[in-house]
C-alpha cells in the first residue's frame, strides 16, 4: 500500500482529531493506517526563510512551511479569500479582480510544491485540498512528478459565465488538469465544470472522463460526509453534550428552541435568516413566548471590511428583534459570537426542535448533518435546510427553502413547529439512514479508491504500448 500525502492550507489537528471534527478524524485515519503525510501552511508569518519545518507524530508525519506577510496578503487574504472565495459563492460585487493577487498564489502554491517535492517517495498518493491549492499539482508535474495526485474542492464550483469574470480564470482551469482525479461536492458542481471546459476550453466530456488542454482526466461528485454513527454517540452519550443540552432545556422553561450554527461569513445568509424570524413573529402571533431562535455564528475573519459590516448589520438586528418582540421573561434572538466545543454543540442540537441552515450558497454544509445525527430518534427535530446548500440533493427529507424568501422561510419554521411526531420520525430517519450510508469515512475511501485503482489505469491505458 503506498503512502498517503495529505495537502492542505493548514495542518489538522493530529493528537486531538476527534475535537476537530469527522473531516480530521476520516483523514488522520487513513494517514495512519498507512503511513503518511500531512503538509500545509504552518500559520505563521516570517520573513526569515525557515524552510520546510518535519515532525514526526506516531505513524505519520507533518510538514508544514511558512509564509511571509507579503505572501500571506496576497495569497491567502488576496487571491484566495477576496477573489475564490466571493465569486466561487456568487458574489461577483466582493471580488477583488486584481491580477496581482493571482500572481502572489502562483508564486505561493510553486512554493509549498517546491517544498513537498524532495519529501515524496516515487509511489506516493497525493491528495490535495480545496481552493487554496487550486495550482498546487501543476506545479508538481512542472517539477517532474508523476505520483497520482488527486484534488478535491470543498466549496461550490461557479457557473462558466461566473468563473470566466475572473482574470488568469483560464490558467486557473488549464492547472487542474494537471490532476488525475477532481472531486467535487455535488454533481451540479461538476456539470458546471464540464460545461466551462466543454463552452470556454474547447474540451469534451465523456462519461466522468474529462478532455482539455491534452490530457484526459477523471472528475466525479463524491460528496462528503460526517462520522454520523460517532457524532450521534457523542451527543447521547458524551458528558459534556449531556450537560450542554440539560442546561438548554433548564433555560428554555418548557418552550422550543431554533438552532442555527455558522462561521460568521455573507454566503450563510444571516442577515435573511434574521429578517424571516421577524417575519414569523409578525406573520404569528402564537409563535411569540414559545419560541427561541439561538444563532451561533463565529467571528471568521474579523479584518475584512465585508465581515466587519456585516457583523454590524446582525447585531442591529437582533437589537431590533429583541426590542420590539421580547417580553420580561423572553428574549426571542440569542446571538452568540463565539465558538462551541463540538461536543456542547450536539447537546444544543439534541435539546433544538429545529434546526435552521439556509445558507445563501454552500458546498456541502455539515452543520446540517451534524444537527440531524444528535436528534434523540424518539423525538427528533426538524431540518430546514436550504436549497443553495450542497447537502439539500443527500437530504430531501429536509424542508427545503429559498433563503432570500423571508416569507418561504417563515412559514417554513411554522410548519416545523407543528409537525406532527410521525412525520418528524419517518423524517429523521430516512435522513439519518443516508447519513449513515454516505459517511465520511465512505466519501475518503470512495475518492482514495478511485484516485489509487481507476486512474493508474486509466493513464496507462493513454500511453502508448
Amino acid at each position: 500500500m503506498s503512502r498517503l500525502v495529505i495537502v492542505s492550507n493548514r495542518v489538522g489537528p493530529v493528537r486531538d482529531a476527534a475535537r476537530a471534527g469527522g473531516l480530521a478524524v476520516a483523514l488522520v485515519d487513513a494517514l495512519r493506517a498507512r503511513g503518511g503525510l500531512w503538509y500545509g501552511w504552518s500559520g505563521d508569518t516570517n520573513n526569515q526563510s525557515a524552510g520546510v519545518k518535519v515532525e514526526q507524530a506516531g505513524a505519520l508525519q507533518l510538514a508544514t512551511a511558512d509564509l511571509t506577510e507579503d505572501e500571506y496578503d496576497d495569497y491567502y487574504n488576496g487571491f484566495a479569500n477576496r477573489c475564490l472565495w466571493p465569486l466561487f459563492h456568487y458574489r461577483i460585487d466582493l471580488t477583488a479582480f486584481d491580477r496581482r493577487y493571482y500572481e502572489g498564489y502562483r508564486r505561493v502554491n510553486a512554493k509549498f510544491a517546491s517544498g513537498l517535492f524532495p519529501l515524496l517517495r516515487e509511489d506516493d498518493t497525493i491528495w490535495v485540498h480545496d481552493y487554496h491549492f487550486l495550482a498546487f499539482g501543476n506545479e508538481l508535474r512542472q517539477m517532474g512528478a508523476e505520483q497520482a495526485i488527486g484534488f478535491f474542492l470543498h466549496i461550490p464550483f461557479p457557473s462558466p459565465e461566473v468563473l470566466a469574470t475572473l482574470p488568469n480564470h483560464d490558467a486557473l482551469v488549464r492547472g487542474l488538469f494537471a490532476y488525475d482525479v477532481l472531486g467535487f461536492q455535488t454533481s451540479r458542481d461538476l456539470e458546471r465544470f464540464c460545461d466551462f471546459v466543454v463552452r470556454e476550453a474547447g474540451g469534451h466530456v465523456e462519461g466522468d472522463r474529462v478532455t482539455c488542454f491534452g490530457r484526459t482526466i477523471i472528475a466525479r461528485a463524491f460528496p462528503i460526509g460526517i462520522d454520523t454513527d460517532g457524532f450521534a454517540k457523542m451527543a447521547a452519550d458524551s458528558e459534556d453534550a449531556r450537560r450542554q443540552y440539560e442546561k438548554a432545556v433548564r433555560g428554555l422553561r418548557g418552550r422550543a428552541q431554533m438552532i442555527g450554527v455558522d462561521r460568521l461569513d455573507y454566503t450563510k445568509g444571516l442577515p435573511e435568516r434574521f429578517q424571516a424570524f421577524e417575519r414569523l413573529l409578525d406573520d404569528y402571533p402564537d409563535a411569540r413566548g414559545e419560541l427561541v431562535y439561538l444563532q451561533i455564528a463565529p467571528t471568521s475573519r474579523g479584518d475584512v471590511q465585508a465581515y466587519r459590516e456585516m457583523r454590524q448589520e446582525l447585531e442591529g438586528l437582533s437589537g431590533h428583534i429583541n426590542g420590539q418582540y421580547g417580553e420580561f421573561d423572553w428574549t426571542p434572538l440569542r446571538y452568540i459570537n463565539r465558538a462551541f466545543a463540538r461536543r456542547s454543540l450536539a447537546g444544543l442540537y439534541r435539546a433544538s426542535k429545529i434546526g435552521l441552515i439556509t445558507p445563501l450558497r454552500d458546498g456541502m454544509n455539515l452543520v446540517a448533518k451534524e444537527y440531524v445525527a444528535a436528534q434523540n430518534p424518539e423525538n427528533p427535530g426538524v431540518l430546514i435546510l436550504s436549497r443553495f446548500a450542497g447537502a439539500i440533493y443527500q437530504m430531501p427529507e429536509a424542508i427545503a427553502v429559498n433563503p432570500y424568501d423571508i416569507k418561504e422561510v417563515a412559514d417554513a419554521i411554522q410548519n416545523a413547529r407543528y409537525m406532527s411526531l410521525e412525520e418528524r420520525k419517518e423524517r429523521f430517519q430516512a435522513l439519518f439512514d443516508g447519513l449513515q450510508r454516505d459517511d465520511v469515512a465512505y466519501w475518503r475511501d470512495s475518492f482514495l479508491a478511485t484516485l489509487e485503482h481507476e486512474a493508474p489505469m486509466h493513464r496507462n491505458a493513454e500511453r502508448p504500448s
